[in-house]
Formats: C-alpha cells, structure tokens, sequence
C-alpha cells in the first residue's frame, strides 16, 4: 500500500506541498484546497495527511468510500451523498471538504508533494 510518510522536524512549512497538490487536483494554486496541510505552532511543524487507514469506509452511509486494489482509500463522487460524516470522524483530521465542492476529498498518495518539497519531509513508500 502506498502512503505519505512524513517527517516534521525537516519541515520547514514552505508550503510547497500544499500548492501542488492544489494545482494537481483543482487546477488552482490554493491552499486551502489542498489534500495535505501544513501549521505551525512555536515554530514547529505539524504535517496533516491522510495515512489510509481506512475508518472512513465503514462510516459512509453512501458507501462512498472503498480501498483500490493498491490499498489507497478513494471516494466515488458519483455516491457521495455530500453528508460529510467522514470530514467529521476521520482519526488524522485529513479529510477536507471545501464550500466551492459538494464532496469531501483527500490523499491519495500520488507523491506529487514528495517530489516537490525542497526539504525531504515529505517521502512516499509502499
């Protein structure tokens, strides 16, 4: 199964990541539209993404959700109900939901950010 593995003593919240997973996935360079977030607090980073561990599958009353034959958690937005309850009960807080979108979306572990974050923080593995 592939996943984003991150190390936040290396970030340095230049938010490099963000924008390209924006870009990728929205076309827009905005962060809040990003599939991974970075904060900081007293000058540590605090790296959010989504690490598949799959409990939004059995919470979808839509049954949405589902794992892909790499192990990645995907959404098929043409079953979202847009309820949102996976926005709500995800244990990492890294599903997102944006008001421009009826749906709510995440990680999917493509390693776009990976390849572009100037600090290694940011690595994806099987």
């Amino acid at each position: 199964m592939k996943k984003l593995v991150t190390k936040e003593d290396s970030c340095t919240a230049c938010g490099t990541c963000e924008l390209v997973c924006s870009k990728t996935y929205f076309k827009e360079e905005n962060r809040e539209k990003a599939c991974i977030r970075i904060e900081t607090a007293n000058g540590k980073s605090k790296i959010t993404t989504c690490t598949q561990c799959g409990e939004c599958i059995d919470l979808c009353p839509a049954e949405a959700i589902y794992r892909d034959k790499n192990g990645v958690v995907r959404i098929k937005k043409n079953l979202c109900a847009g309820c949102f309850a996976c926005v709500g009960f995800c244990p990492e807080a890294a599903m997102f939901h944006h008001s421009d979108y009826i749906e709510p979306y995440k990680c999917i572990a493509c390693g776009l950010c990976a390849k572009e974050c100037p600090s290694g923080a940011i690595s994806i593995e099987e």
